[in-house]
């Protein structure tokens, strides 16, 4: 029996296995009718998951463990059987914020490299100081949800100089398919957020890349496909069929010679309505960096590859340590433990046996 699914997407590059799953048969191979359904913030997609207009979700992995843990106003207990991907992040910031950048750390002459995240943080610790010491405004950096890794990488990278992200740094939220806009006009001076977003800063003109997110933090858990937690207790058949789509999305996109035909199916405009030799530029690691710079090959920028999709207790783990540091929780007895449960490896790993 042909079992149909209502699942939940932006549009991101890190969506390729469901975009894969959906439109290159490998759904239909494992009895299952899936319907993507577009969307354009990660509090629409929570919360039409926690409602049940959607069977499942495209979803940052913290926003899960977030919302499973009650914190920021909405409970909705959610499970993640399979990953979606690791990595696939960039800090990028405007022209003219990496032109002054770039003259900060040049004063720097021991060690003047802007590639280096060390370099770059006190580079824009020297701006931050310059800033108030001129009476200006301060910096404004955003990320494309609050409970993110996106917010996280920014924390961390930021730390590095002493700089503080909504203290010494404006912190806004903007949603991915908004940040080059806002980057364009003004509103924010940077940005961290998935692909393709910061490669169309770059192609836009208005923005280069700062660091690509493997930069910063190695094999970062993004994004987690969502469920209801109580859905994937009752509904087994339907998250074990979808959950073998996927691993064999990954398997197929993980052939460089497929790379063009799912850049092709990304690029559609009912998925991310974006030049297919952008996207394909980006699977294969290549990364227009802007600011004058050459392509910068990064391998592992993004990761679809099976070993990457086995969702790991033990991201929890980096998860809360790092909505710690941002200020967001206060650790609590059984926080672990329940944040752990978000990842279930148990089907995942049956599966492949």
């Amino acid at each position: 029996m042909t079992l149909h699914l209502r699942v939940g997407f932006l549009p991101l590059v890190d969506a390729a296995l469901l975009v894969a799953a959906a439109d290159a048969g490998f759904a239909e191979g494992r009895g299952l009718a899936l319907e993507l359904v577009r969307d354009v913030s990660w509090s629409n997609l929570r919360d039409r998951l926690h409602v049940r207009l959607l069977d499942a979700a495209h979803m940052l992995a913290p926003a899960a463990i977030a919302s499973t843990l009650g914190i920021g106003g909405v409970t909705a207990p959610m499970a993640a059987p399979i990953l979606l991907n690791l990595n696939g992040n960039a800090v990028t910031v405007s022209t003219c914020r990496f032109e002054e950048l770039a003259r900060a750390a040049d004063g720097d002459l021991a060690d003047g490299d802007l590639a280096d995240p060390m370099v770059s943080a006190r580079a824009l610790a020297k701006l931050v100081g310059m800033r108030k010491a001129s009476g200006l405004p301060p910096l404004t950096f955003a990320a494309v949800f609050g409970f993110s890794s996106h917010t996280y990488l920014l924390c961390d990278w930021m730390a590095r100089g002493g700089v503080r992200l909504g203290q010494d740094v404006r912190f806004e939220v903007v949603p991915p398919v908004q940040t080059v806009e806002a980057l364009r006009s003004g509103r924010i001076d940077g940005f961290c957020a998935g692909a393709p977003w910061n490669t169309l800063a770059v192609a836009a003109g208005v923005g280069a890349i700062l660091h690509c997110g493997v930069d910063l933090q190695a094999d970062c858990p993004e994004k987690a496909l969502a469920w209801r937690a109580d859905d994937v207790e009752r509904r087994g058949e339907a998250v074990s069929r979808l959950n073998a789509a996927l691993v064999d999305a990954s398997r197929w996109a993980g052939a460089e010679t497929n790379w063009p035909r799912l850049a092709e199916l990304l690029a559609t405009p009912e998925r991310l309505g974006m030049p297919a030799d952008l996207i394909e530029a980006i699977l294969r690691g290549e990364i227009a960096q802007g600011g004058g710079r050459p392509v910068r090959p990064v391998a592992s920028y993004i990761r679809f590859d099976e070993k990457a999709l086995r969702p790991e207790p033990g991201h929890a783990d980096w998860l809360l340590a790092a909505m710690a540091r941002a200020g967001q929780l206060v650790p609590e007895l059984g926080m672990s433990e329940r944040a752990r449960a978000v990842f279930r490896p148990a089907a995942f790993d049956l599966m492949l046996s």
